[in-house]
């Protein structure tokens, strides 16, 4: 019991790997896929990247709703109901002016996306709080941006993104991750 104690006290924090890749597979820019590890604060919002890459991190994982959550891709009824454990991440492109389509992988199926302002405002309680958004306001998807789940793989998430200031931003909750550490 004491060796088992002491390895779960020497698993770092830092072993989540919810997001596990991602990529852009066309594009009139020079982006990359990049996952971002929040072990190392830093801002998102109001153009503070400016550049062609396809962005991704993990938020809060694996809660426990306590209150039922309205989705705008996902469910069919567009509500995660009370009581559903959930793993948030953040997906943003916030390019100067390019276009492309990628994708990014989840190490579990995907329930739902909060892709306008006001679904991505009610589910801020499940955003990284060593992470500082900025420009909360403009945040979610402009006119002509796509994303959906892919119908073969309920872990990958496509985007079709035309980067405009001050950029594309969603949140995106998957199943129960078991990458992640219980918080």
């Amino acid at each position: 019991m004491r060796m088992v104690l002491a390895a779960l006290l020497l698993c770092p924090a830092t072993a989540m790997a919810t997001v596990t890749g991602g990529g852009i597979v066309q594009q009139d820019g020079n982006g990359r896929f990049v996952k971002l590890e929040t072990d190392t604060p830093f801002t998102v919002g109001a153009d503070n990247f400016n550049d062609d890459n396809l962005y991704a991190f993990d938020e809060n994982q694996n809660i426990v709703l306590t209150v039922p959550i309205r989705v705008d891709i996902g469910d069919a009824d567009g509500v995660l109901p009370q009581g559903t454990e959930v793993a948030s991440h953040y997906v943003f492109f916030d390019s100067r002016e390019s276009e492309h389509i990628g994708y990014v992988d989840f190490d579990a199926p995907i329930l739902g996306i909060a892709a306008r302002q006001d679904t991505m405002a009610a589910t801020d309680f499940l955003a990284n709080t060593s992470v500082t958004y900025v420009s909360t306001r403009l945040r979610g998807l402009e006119s002509g941006d796509i994303v959906w789940i892919d119908r073969d793989d309920p872990n990958r998430l496509w985007v079709f993104w035309a980067g405009w200031s001050p950029g594309d931003y969603i949140r995106v909750f998957t199943e129960r991750s078991v990458g992640a550490l219980m918080m």
